[in-house]
């Protein structure tokens, strides 16, 4: 069996026509070229001596792809042709070394991607995938890379389905793996619908008003005809768009278009977690960053009424419940107002059968909860210029309300439960100063003190606000 000595000599000696070619066409110097050798020289016999490591493949592999991009520079520069060798096969053969050897480090096989990717070599990334995936079936993250890379480089989402779905198999426990597959349904959709908004096939055309019998000035008579060769055309050509439309419209009411798959994955989903809500909430927020979607409506009405089944009283159910109303909503849409009110009686409605719990400290747990995602929902509004006066009166009221809510949660014999929302509790007070409710700072910063009295945050929040002291002088 050969020594490392001999094999890093083996490797060194097929390098030797490509260090004598950059020397003849004068792309490195006679110095610089012993350099190289010496470096490729030292991270050969450091692979192939006992004990090499992963990392010391990676800095290999990085030392090449600098060196080929500085030989690619002054090629350019200098006007030399192409040479005969390249780089691209080097860092090729040093990766593809490191992962049979080190098969189990997905952080060598992600680099080797990269690379490939880089290099644009396709096929070379479909066949790292194939390994890549036979070996690390159990890991999310690699199927996930996998139906994004033939998503977004190669356009072929039945490819990226067929990975997430051969990814669920192995991995069907994987929060992760079923929150990404349900964003490239929603992706995937958006993107049709794009397409049909391209092609003007979403567009609603307009009905032909037609006089009714009654109306028509020469309903008593009987008209000869006073058609000619264009009429007829025409009307074929009016017939034939007729038909496109009934087609166009068939296929805008097939189910793949109106929401059908997400709604399966969500199902599907909360199968795996029965009365999971904090996750099935994650989910409803992934599905309402797509608003623009004619579907999304009637997608996040089931999510809502799936959740309100299986979790009634979670506090992620009933904040999907009471702002599902206002989804896509921007600050001057004019169906903001209609929106709003269905919120605020939904939190109003659903704050009174809180009211009805018979534990105590989960009604205010609860109450603060949702109360405190109401605050981080109607800031953004609060922050928009253009929102009117009186839509900005109503969300101070209600920010007013939760912020009570908070407070009643603070303040109760189980203040001492709260460490481990904290950290919401010091957002929302360094929000509602930047928004400039003062007021309600100074009346969270006492109990806050009580509760985290070591909180750095917390004791700049209790100095003056620098603006009132300009007022004041």
């Amino acid at each position: 069996m050969a020594g490392a000595s001999d094999k890093a000599r083996f490797y060194l000696e097929q390098s030797v026509p490509e260090l004598q070619e950059l020397i003849r066409k004068k792309i490195f110097t006679k110095e610089e070229v012993s350099s190289i050798a010496k470096k490729r020289s030292a991270f050969e016999h450091k692979l192939n001596a006992r004990g090499s490591t992963a990392s010391e493949y990676a800095r290999y592999a990085e030392y090449e792809t600098n060196l080929d991009a500085l030989r690619q520079k002054r090629s350019k520069r200098l006007g030399v042709k192409a040479t005969s060798y390249t780089g691209q096969r080097r860092v090729f053969f040093i990766l593809d070394r490191a992962t049979r050897k080190f098969h189990g480090d997905t952080g060598l096989w992600l680099q080797l991607l990269a690379f490939a990717r880089k290099q644009k070599a396709n096929k070379k990334v479909t066949q790292i995938i194939t390994d890549m995936l036979r070996l690390h079936p159990t890991t999310p993250e690699l199927w996930v890379y996998a139906a994004d890379y033939a998503m977004e480089e190669r356009g072929d989402v039945t490819e990226a389905r067929s990975y997430m779905q051969r990814g669920l198999r192995f991995c069907s426990g994987s929060k992760h793996l079923w929150s990404e597959y349900l964003k490239l349904e929603m992706i995937y959709l958006a993107k049709i619908m794009a397409r049909r908004r391209i092609l003007g096939l979403d567009a609603t055309s307009s009905k032909r008003h037609i006089a009714p019998k009654d109306e028509a000035p020469d309903a008593d008579m009987i008209p000869l005809s006073q058609s000619t060769m264009e009429d007829v055309v025409s009307e074929h050509q009016t017939l034939n768009t007729h038909r496109q439309k009934t087609s166009h419209d068939r296929v805008a009411a097939t189910p793949a278009l109106t929401g059908a798959i997400p709604i399966i994955v969500f199902d599907s989903a909360l199968g795996k977690f029965p009365g999971d809500a904090v996750f099935g909430a994650h989910m409803f927020d992934i599905v309402a960053e797509f608003d623009q979607l004619e579907c999304t409506r009637s997608i996040l009405r089931h999510m809502v009424h799936t959740l309100m089944t299986d979790a009634p009283t979670s506090p992620a159910t009933l904040n999907c419940f009471i702002r599902e109303p206002a989804v896509g909503l921007g600050a001057t849409s004019p169906a903001l107002p209609g929106g709003l009110i269905t919120v605020l009686d939904r939190f109003e409605s659903t704050v009174q059968r809180l009211e009805l719990l018979d534990k105590p400290l989960e009604k205010i747990q609860t109450r603060a909860n949702i109360s405190r995602d109401m605050i981080r929902w109607m800031m953004p509004y609060l922050g928009t210029l253009e929102l009117h006066p009186d839509i900005r009166a109503v969300l101070t009221s209600m920010v007013k309300t939760a912020w009570g809510h908070c407070l009643s949660e603070m303040e109760s014999e189980t203040a001492s439960e709260l460490a481990k929302v904290g950290a919401e509790m010091i957002v929302i007070l360094e929000s509602l100063r930047l928004h400039g409710f003062d007021d309600l700072v100074q009346l969270g910063i006492k109990p806050a003190l009580r509760i985290w009295p070591d909180e750095p945050r917390l004791l700049i929040l209790e100095a003056p606000n620098p603006q009132e002291i300009e007022d004041v002088q």
